[in-house]
């Protein structure tokens, strides 16, 4: 071992994220004290991010098959077949610490990072989506938040080339310190030429692909499997830095050794670096790997062993290319202007062995690293019931009028224009429906086959009830894709959540994935990948748990896929499911009464299943005209989006009498959809939909200039695009 490094000492045990008892265990593991490099890499295998030791009990729940699945989650992303010997691959990951302490590069690399699982696997990203949480507008660090993410995903999607279509946006003061940032991307690959971790065969050369190594970014698993203090600022160091344009050179060039059938295996340095990806793609192939570091390209001088080891610095691969290969290989990395180097070879012996400047610098059973990573089933409370509030006992302090109003304009529900027009949703000329629908819609190649995208979750539900709020957070992106007429699929998730050592936090852990592992089960939705990010949490102070769905369907032609906006006047407008005018954890109650309380809506998935398959029936038989899914807000929300879309109004009936007006039009009940039908069909429609035993209503017609519902004051449509589509742009201009 070498003689440079320093004492092992507890402070620096516990520097490493290690708690007493972890250390003993690898003490315990390897018989002896650790070099400082090798406590650095336990480090890295160890903590929360990279071994979801607090997690992972609970994750072997989920249902991760289907016939149509390829390649569930532990890999670099999850992979489906669509038919025509075409398969889609996708995944969503978190750089929410990294986004909060630097909001620019955090975010950007976050994009970059989630771009490089999906082309690890052999596929082109053709889209992105993202979702991201911020605190209070009136927190002064928020609007510097908001600007420097935004700026961040834009800057790194657009500049690689890849569109971003899809995701929310949300504001709340859970979220004051300690903002999520979660991407999403896609990409599409022949179904019989997908690439994969394990590496095989003993003598194999290993070959480090792409940018060199700096420092930045040591420690960033590490600082991400961590709560916050007020020092946190000071970690600015652990934030990576990207590149898109090397990020688009590496791109190139790894899909061209791959049709060339160099690779035998491959594997993105993300977290913990050069030792993440050397350890899993030894251990998964049951084999060694030796690595020699003079040999690792860098770009800062006399960097340490340890440093390189550890080091985050975005796009750089690993592979392990077959040796007849080898030249061919360099060729093409050296035609795209990156770096390539041998760096290590495959060995039998089941150790991960690494040299610096003659010296060995960690000798470690390799299984062990990540097979032995502690396990905790950790003590959990169950999130105590809320009560039912009933629409009777919610006074209304407004009229529907002046509540629809105040509510489009305020920060959740207004539109996201300002964000996503910084993005290119256009680039590769295959978007078929642009960000502010219910999903985005991108066409596969020429088409006529399209992919519905979507990233969703209502975490206020979460907390009020994390069983429900798992289900819901399944079930609305499933309504999503359905409502612009695709067929859902699968699913990546990204499990936000506070510090998993408090029982009441890992109770609601426990509940969401619990409601999500039901959900997906009902509606076959399984989940294919995914990424759990814990110790979201600021000086004690969670946030709102937030396990965000992304969803991913398929459309036979994107000519029939659906839109939300009003095609024409005098139309039938239908309501598709059952209405009682839920209001616990509604937006309604929050934003218009002041009252963050109650239950959160019931989430039956019967209902949602059957409710969904036939609006999707519809769609595809060309009998709606247009079509949206019920969800924050509310029914009128949804109604008043369609107007706006299209400048086309809605004339429509009252409330019935057996629901409290603001309840009927503000209640949040799922499995609902708002559809639109020619006039002349609308009986017919409803009918065959009565028939198959759905709950259906007439609602009233399109036309007109203005939102008027019989009995209340009408407000028009240009009125209500105002206030939807002003308050974000006004805010970040610093007028609000």
């Amino acid at each position: 071992m070498s003689r440079n490094e320093p004492k092992i000492t507890p402070e620096l045990v516990a520097e490493h994220g290690l708690k007493p008892d972890e250390y003993q265990r690898i003490l315990d593991l390897i018989g002896r004290e650790p070099s400082f490099t090798e406590l650095g890499i336990f480090s890295a295998m160890w903590n929360e991010h990279c071994s979801y030791k607090s997690s992972r009990v609970h994750l072997r729940g989920l249902p991760t098959k289907a016939p149509w699945v390829i390649q569930g989650p532990g890999e670099n992303a999850g992979v489906i077949d669509i038919g025509d010997g075409q398969a889609v691959v996708f995944k969503m990951e978190s750089h929410n610490h990294p986004s909060y302490i630097e909001p620019y590069q955090g975010a950007a690399t976050g994009v970059g990072g989630i771009l490089r699982d999906v082309f690890t696997m052999g596929a082109r990203p053709i889209a992105c989506l993202n979702a991201l949480s911020f605190g209070d507008p009136k927190h002064p660090k928020t609007r510097h938040l908001v600007s420097g993410v935004v700026a961040g995903v834009g800057g790194y999607g657009n500049s690689f080339g890849v569109p971003t279509v899809g995701g929310q946006v949300r504001f709340h003061t859970r979220y004051d310190g300690n903002n999520l940032v979660n991407a999403m991307a896609v990409g599409l690959a022949d179904a019989d030429k997908i690439f994969y971790a394990a590496a095989s065969g003993v003598g194999m050369p290993i070959v480090y692909l792409g940018s060199k190594t700096g420092r930045d970014g040591i420690h960033g698993a590490s600082m991400a499997s961590a709560e916050f203090d007020a020092n946190s600022e000071e970690k600015r160091p652990t934030v990576q830095v990207g590149d898109p344009f090397s990020e688009k050179l590496l791109l190139e060039a790894c899909l061209e050794i791959m049709e060339k059938d160099c690779v035998i295996a491959i594997q993105d340095m993300g977290a913990a670096g050069l030792t993440c990806s050397a350890v899993e793609m030894g251990a998964k192939g049951d084999l060694g790997v030796d690595l020699e570091l003079d040999k690792v390209p860098t770009r800062e001088t006399g960097m340490s062993g340890y440093e390189m080891m550890l080091s985050e610095s975005q796009e750089r691969m690993l592979m392990v290319l077959k040796p007849d290969k080898e030249k061919e290989a360099e060729d093409i990395f050296r035609k795209w202007g990156l770096d390539f180097a041998i760096v290590g070879y495959t060995t039998p012996s089941k150790r991960f062995i690494v040299k610096h400047g003659g010296d060995v610098l960690a000798d470690l059973p390799i299984k062990e690293l990540g097979d032995e990573a502690p396990l905790y089933n950790r003590p959990f409370t169950e999130t105590p019931k809320r009560p039912v509030i009933k629409a009777s006992d919610v006074k209304p302090p407004m009229s529907v009028a002046d509540a629809l109003e105040k509510l489009i304009g305020a920060p959740d529900l207004c539109s996201k224009r300002w964000v996503w027009e910084q993005y290119d949703h256009v680039i590769l000329g295959n978007t078929v429906q642009r960000p502010g629908g219910d999903a985005a819609v991108v066409r596969v190649l020429e088409g006529p086959k399209a992919l519905a995208l979507t990233a969703d979750v209502t975490p206020r539900y979460c907390e009020a009830d994390p069983f429900e709020g798992g289900k819901q957070a399944v079930a609305e992106a499933w309504r999503n894709i359905t409502a612009v007429g695709g067929k859902p699929l699968a699913l990546t998730d990204n499990l936000n959540f506070g510090n998993p050592e408090k029982p009441e936090i890992m109770g609601q852990f426990v509940g969401c994935v619990r409601g999500i592992g039901e959900a997906c089960k009902a509606l076959d939705f399984p989940v294919v990948s995914g990424n759990v990010s814990l110790y979201n949490e600021t000086q004690g102070r969670g946030i709102l748990p937030t396990p965000t769905i992304g969803g991913v369907g398929v459309l036979p032609d994107f000519t029939q896929s659906a839109t939300l906006a009003f095609k024409g006047e005098g139309e039938a407008i239908l309501l598709i499911g059952e209405t009682t005018g839920w209001l616990g954890q509604s937006v309604y109650l929050r934003d218009i009464c002041g009252r963050e309380e109650g239950a959160p809506p019931p989430v039956d998935l019967v209902e949602e299943r059957e409710n969904g398959d036939v609006v999707r029936a519809l769609i595809q038989d060309g009998s709606a005209t247009a079509v949206h899914d019920v969800s924050d807000g509310g029914l009128l929300i949804a109604i008043t989006e369609m107007a706006m879309a299209s400048g086309i109004g809605a004339k429509l009936d009252a409330a019935p009498e057996d629901v409290e007006a603001h309840a009927f039009w503000f209640g949040e009940d799922q499995a609902r959809y708002v559809m639109t039908v020619k006039a002349a069909d609308a009986d017919r429609i409803m009918r065959n939909i009565q028939g198959a035993s759905i709950p259906v209503s007439r609602l009233g017609t399109t036309g007109g200039d203005t939102v008027a519902i019989t009995g209340e004051r009408p407000v028009t449509v240009a009125a209500l695009n105002s206030a939807f589509e002003g308050w974000l742009p006004a805010y970040m201009a610093g007028k609000n």
